[in-house]
Parts: structure tokens; sequence; C-alpha cells
């Protein structure tokens, strides 16, 4: 909530109770928890009249996202068909690549193992 933890609402609390004093704390907060609940009340009214106001104008979600939508799958499906196409015309074997990288590994390892001067590898 916040990102307020345990100690600190703890803390708040005690600086409350040292300022109003402990009877007038729980009403404090009544009050603190009907302006909350009204400035909710407010934002979800001023939604749904948003959200009404853009439907009677025909700006309703399904007609704004169905072209993105019809897009998006003709998109998935081109990739898809890349994706089969590249699997079944693919020579590539992982194995021979990883061998490859391993080797390029090897041979940088030694390069570094052959330094001398300031830069030596210290062991």
């Amino acid at each position: 909530m916040f990102g307020i933890g345990g100690s600190e609402i703890f803390v708040i609390i005690l600086i409350a109770i040292m300022l109003f004093g402990a009877d007038k704390v729980p009403e404090i907060a009544r009050t603190l928890a009907k302006g909350i609940t009204q400035l909710k009340n407010a934002t979800d009214e001023i939604k749904n009249e948003i959200t009404k106001s853009a439907e009677e104008n025909g700006f309703d979600k399904k007609s704004l996202t169905s072209g993105f939508d019809t897009e998006f799958q003709g998109l998935k499906e081109h990739v898809d068909g890349l994706k089969e196409d590249f699997t079944a015309n693919s020579s590539l074997d992982v194995k021979s690549i990883t061998t490859d990288i391993d080797s390029e590994i090897l041979k940088a390892k030694e390069n570094l193992d052959d330094l001398t001067g300031p830069i030596k590898r210290q062991r």
C-alpha cells in the first residue's frame, strides 16, 4: 500500500496519537475514510460518464481495437509461418554451433594466458 511498511504505519499512528490525543484519532480516521470513499465514488462516476459518452459516440473498445486485432493476428500467422519454414529448411545443428563457440572461447582464454606486461593476469 503506497510502499509504506508496517513500521512506518506504526510511527505515523504514534505521531497522530501524540498530536491529536487518543480520543480524537478514531474520529479523524473515520473522516479520512469517508473522504477517500467519496473520492473513489467521484472517480468511478467520471470513468462511467466517459465510457458512456464514448459508447454513445461510437468509440467503444471493440470498434477501436478490431483493426489492431486483425493486423496482429495476420502478423502472428506470418511469424508462425516463417518459424515453420526456418525449422523445416534449417541445416544448422545446435551442437555444432556450441562446439564452435566453445572452441573460440578456449582460443581467447589461451590468448589471455599468453599475455605479458602490465596487464598480465594474476593467478
